[in-house]
């Protein structure tokens, strides 16, 4: 009898994302929902449930999964990964509740979503790195810069998007500064993306702007960097508070 020749069905298989990278996937997917509602709301679409209830419900799912995912792995269940799961079925069932409410209310619910989703991600990270003392995930190292690792983080919690006006390039944030470079280096590096017109005008009838959203490679990035312990500085070394000018909700360069 012949062996099957098996090569021809050897492929790689990319492994499940891990708990913290499936937070920051939810995360992601809140922010493509919002922009949604937010397009529907500007092209003032009739306020029915139907009109956005699929999505929330696939969201609320999505959250119930990621849930499970962090209590499939039994850590110790400190005051802060308690919380975490508290807040996670918070956003479980606003959006759920979210189904039956009419676009500005449906918006209203979820509108925190993202960032309470990279929240919990850096939450269950931390008690990852405490309870295991390693990271959660092996990817490879991007180097990335503490600017680069700041404007991720920007990204994850959706508060990064990109206009351009006169053949320039401009990147508005809201709360760590992002700079124009900074997103060319992560877009060159494979690490984030740029959705055309997806994300909400700046201003009453003023044009869509790009969504600035992380890749597949970003989200593994950004998962590993929250998952190592923080760089030990010498004494003394603890730098100043920001100016206040420094946390200006919009840059551009």
């Amino acid at each position: 009898m012949t062996t099957p020749h098996t090569d021809g069905l050897l492929f790689e298989v990319a492994p499940p994302p891990t708990p913290v990278e499936r937070l920051l996937l939810l995360a992601d997917q809140y922010v493509q929902h919002n922009d949604t509602l937010d397009r529907l709301l500007r092209a003032g679409s009739p306020s029915e449930p139907d009109a956005h209830a699929a999505s929330a419900q696939r969201l609320a799912s999505a959250t119930h999964a990621a849930i499970k995912a962090v209590t499939d792995e039994r850590l110790y269940a400190s005051d802060e990964l308690s919380d975490a799961v508290v807040r996670l079925q918070q956003l479980a069932f606003l959006s759920s509740a979210s189904t039956d409410q009419r676009l500005p209310m449906a918006r209203t619910l979820t509108a925190l979503a993202p960032e309470a989703a990279t929240g919990c991600a850096e939450t269950i990270a931390d008690e990852f790195r405490r309870r295991r003392w390693t990271s959660t995930t092996d990817a490879p190292d991007h180097q990335l810069t503490s600017a680069q690792r700041t404007a991720l983080w920007e990204i994850a919690c959706g508060h990064v998007v990109a206009t351009s006006s006169l053949a320039r390039q401009y990147v508005h944030y809201r709360d760590e500064r992002v700079l124009i470079g900074t997103l060319r280096s992560l877009e060159a590096n494979g690490l984030a993306e740029r959705v055309p017109k997806s994300a909400s005008s700046a201003y009453v009838g003023g044009p869509l702007q790009d969504r600035v959203r992380l890749t597949a490679a970003g989200t593994t990035a950004l998962a590993a960097a929250i998952s190592r312990p923080p760089t030990a500085r010498p004494p003394g070394t603890t730098p100043a508070p920001a100016p206040a000018a420094a946390k200006t909700a919009t840059r551009s360069r």
